[in-house]
């Protein structure tokens, strides 16, 4: 065929690349640090560090202004502030007529800072040392040069090896302004003064059993007994404050502002007591109580038509602004707060619930023997007698013991104990002055066999004068029984007068039976009478002597006796009602009638006169004194 054949294709391996030999290795270069040579990477570190840090502040400034705020707030604020409190005055309290029986005057305390007076005293050429401040300031401040070198060199804890001086000591209370400023102008080292107040008492110890006397106190005058301690927050009133921003030496800026909170000043009280007859009361108490040895005396002046207590004077007493240790024992007020057996003068309670009882009458026989048997004891009046023919009256007015113990017997235990309930035995007076004894009368199933007969004159039971008084003031009054009055009203910042609220009226015997127990009790003070002492010219007075065993807290009466007088005028339109009670007497009498009712007509007699009531100009009862 003349072709060739094909020819096979024939697959070859693509050829190898020729190796090349290896470079030799260079050798390994260092690492070339960053570095702030060039200005470029300057701006950018230093860009980087500025955000950091503002970021640190911004989440700073964050925390302080939100978190933290009121904190430090509060610390600066204390730091440039500081409080200086206002002291809200302290009421004053006045008597009826608006006279001041307790006021509060400005005043300064002046202290002492130990370590500044140590430290000014070590400087060179100072002229004070602590010996010669101490003998300037002492005639200043009223106390010893021994007490204030005492206080200007106190020390603070108890162990000597680590003692350091105190930064303040009060040095002395109550200095006027006058003398505070003498003691500035002198520039001591370490003495300063502030404001503060001193309670005065302008009437001395007129009054002072009732108005009591204050103490200083952190915040002020406290109330530490009588009407001061019963009233003491309504006359401390509220304090206030004042913050002042001061520089860093301490100097206030004005420009600065300051916040005040206003005091409250505390509310006046405004009393029922008559000042010139407690003066009269309280001079003639005294009196007597010296003229007789008597342990205490007290008299009561009250108004039977509101119960009102124009005076309360006891002896002995004291001068609230002249406290001395020995007036310890007459801080109280005796006429609240001694108890005592009445006596005679308790008689009338038994007589008027008879009488109110329909059990008898003013003219009434009553055969009064020598002596008496009662409970298994025999009694007897005080003076020796024989065989007496007595009306009720005259039970009354001869103060027959014997008598008084029939008529008991015929009202009966428990209608004796009721009537003196309602007369207030037994019960507070619901005055509200601190430390008032309410007596003992024991309920009828704890009464002895001869409980009956030595209650019905007055023996067997205690009371305080005050109750004593409201007796008679509720015969007076038409036999209506009043709480005892003393705080007529109050007077608050506003300038107000908020009157103190009306008590409420008790009924005890009616008007007609008081009627007639008061014209029994006139013909006390008559010659038949045991109480002619008592009579005051132009006036018809009513009332009854007290002469009394003094129990001697054993069970006895071997404690001496006590001796009163109790009674109104004009006898027959009562307006005042005066007792008078003298505790154990030793020097001469020891007779109600003797020795008390020439009080009762002293007192009584400038108590008309000061309250301007006339005789009424009636003419007196016709009591019957025997029976036939």
């Amino acid at each position: 065929t003349g072709q060739r054949p094909a020819q096979r294709a024939v697959r070859t391996a693509p050829p190898r690349p020729v190796r090349q030999p290896r470079a030799p290795r260079q050798p390994r270069q260092p690492r070339q640090r960053l570095t702030l040579a060039r200005p470029a990477r300057r701006i950018r570190g230093a860009l980087i560090m500025v955000v950091v840090l503002l970021t640190l502040l911004g989440a700073r400034l964050v925390q302080l202004q939100t978190f933290d705020s009121k904190a430090y707030a509060a610390k600066a604020s204390k730091q440039r502030e500081v409080d200086h409190v206002l002291p809200a005055t302290r009421g004053a309290i006045y008597d009826r007529n608006g006279q001041p029986l307790a006021m509060s005057v400005d005043a300064r305390l002046v202290s002492a800072d130990p370590l500044q007076v140590a430290t000014g005293v070590k400087v060179k050429n100072s002229r004070w040392t602590v010996a010669s401040i101490a003998d300037t300031l002492a005639p200043l401040l009223g106390v010893t040069v021994a007490d204030l070198t005492t206080r200007l060199t106190k020390t603070t804890g108890t162990d000597p090896a680590k003692a350091k001086l105190a930064t303040y000591v009060v040095l002395a209370h109550g200095i006027s302004p006058t003398v505070a400023a003498q003691i500035a102008a002198l520039k001591l080292p370490g003495i300063a003064s502030s404001q503060e107040q001193k309670r005065l008492y302008p009437g001395g110890d007129v009054a002072a059993s009732i108005v009591g006397f204050a103490g200083t106190g952190p915040n002020g005058p406290t109330g530490l007994a009588g009407l001061e301690y019963a009233f003491n927050k309504l006359l401390s009133g509220t304090n206030g404050s004042q913050k002042v921003q001061v520089s860093v030496g301490g100097v206030a800026i004005p420009e600065a502002g300051q916040s005040v909170v206003p005091a409250v000043q505390g509310s006046n009280v405004n009393l029922t007591i008559n000042r010139d007859i407690q003066w009269q009361a309280q001079q003639a108490i005294t009196a007597q109580v010296a003229a007789t040895g008597s342990a205490s005396g007290t008299v009561i002046v009250m108004d039977p038509r509101t119960f009102e207590i124009l005076a309360m004077a006891t002896a002995p007493t004291f001068d609230p602004t002249h406290l001395t240790p020995a007036d310890k024992a007459n801080l109280g007020n005796r006429a609240i707060s001694d108890v005592y057996e009445p006596g005679s003068v308790n008689k009338v309670i038994t007589l008027s619930a008879a009488i109110q009882e329909g059990l008898v009458t003013p003219d009434t026989p009553v055969d009064v023997p020598p002596t008496y048997v009662a409970g298994g004891h025999r009694f007897h009046d005080a003076e020796v007698h024989g065989l007496e023919h007595l009306t009720v009256a005259g039970v009354l007015a001869k103060s027959s013991n014997i008598g008084t113990i029939q008529i008991g017997q015929k009202l009966g235990s428990q209608r004796l104990y009721d009537y003196m309930s309602k007369y207030g035995f037994g019960q507070v007076s619901g005055l509200g002055l601190p430390g008032e004894n309410k007596g003992v009368l024991l309920p009828v199933a704890k009464w002895s066999n001869t409980s009956l007969p030595t209650i019905a004159f007055g023996q067997g039971i205690s009371v305080n004068a005050l109750q004593v008084a409201s007796v008679y003031s509720t015969i007076a009054n038409g036999g209506i029984r009043l709480t005892p009055k003393l705080v007529e009203s109050t007077t608050g910042a506003s300038g107000i007068a908020v009157p103190t609220p009306a008590s409420k009226a008790v009924r005890v015997i009616s008007p007609e039976v008081a009627k007639q127990v008061s014209d029994m009790l006139e013909g006390v003070t008559t010659d038949q009478g045991t109480a002619p002492l008592a009579r005051i010219d132009g006036y018809g007075v009513a009332g009854k002597t007290g002469t009394a065993q003094r129990a001697d807290g054993k069970g006895g009466y071997t404690g001496g006796y006590t001796a009163s007088f109790v009674g109104f005028a004009p006898a027959d339109k009562p307006q005042l009602v005066v007792e008078v009670v003298l505790q154990n007497p030793v020097i001469g009498s020891h007779f109600g009638g003797t020795i008390a009712a020439p009080v009762f007509q002293q007192v009584m007699s400038f108590a008309l006169a000061a309250e301007g009531i006339a005789p009424t100009g009636t003419t007196p009862p016709t009591v019957k004194i025997n029976a036939p």
